[in-house]
């Protein structure tokens, strides 16, 4: 059974960090592409991070220099570094396959980020 488990939201101050955990169950891990996204009130959930089964990461202009994503296939892990918060990073945040194939798993409940200005 495919499973896909947000961890690691929460409030915090602008400027602040958080470290957001992705846990993955049920697919063949390592060789995927996994990324993150995230969809804040009213809008579309867009593709905010990304990285190759080979550890090779791109990310949107917005988070650049203060998002980093790594990933553990020992674990099946995948993980959002966020530095410098900005109250626009405020959404729920989401992980899932990535490039080329984009999104192709039944996303999991996510894990809600409130930076407050």
């Amino acid at each position: 059974q495919v499973q896909l488990v947000e961890s690691g939201g929460g409030l915090v101050q602008a400027g602040g960090s958080l470290r957001l955990s992705c846990a993955a169950s049920g697919i063949f891990f390592s060789i995927n592409s996994m990324a993150w996204y995230r969809q804040a009130p009213g809008k579309q959930r867009d593709l905010v991070a990304s990285i190759t089964s080979v550890g090779n990461t791109n990310y949107a202009d917005s988070v650049k220099g203060r998002f980093t994503i790594s990933r553990d296939n020992n674990k099946d892990m995948v993980y959002l570094q966020m530095n410098s918060l900005k109250s626009e990073d405020t959404a729920v945040y989401y992980c899932n396959t990535g490039p080329p194939i984009g999104s192709v798993l039944p996303w999991g409940q996510g894990t809600q980020v409130t930076v407050s200005s």
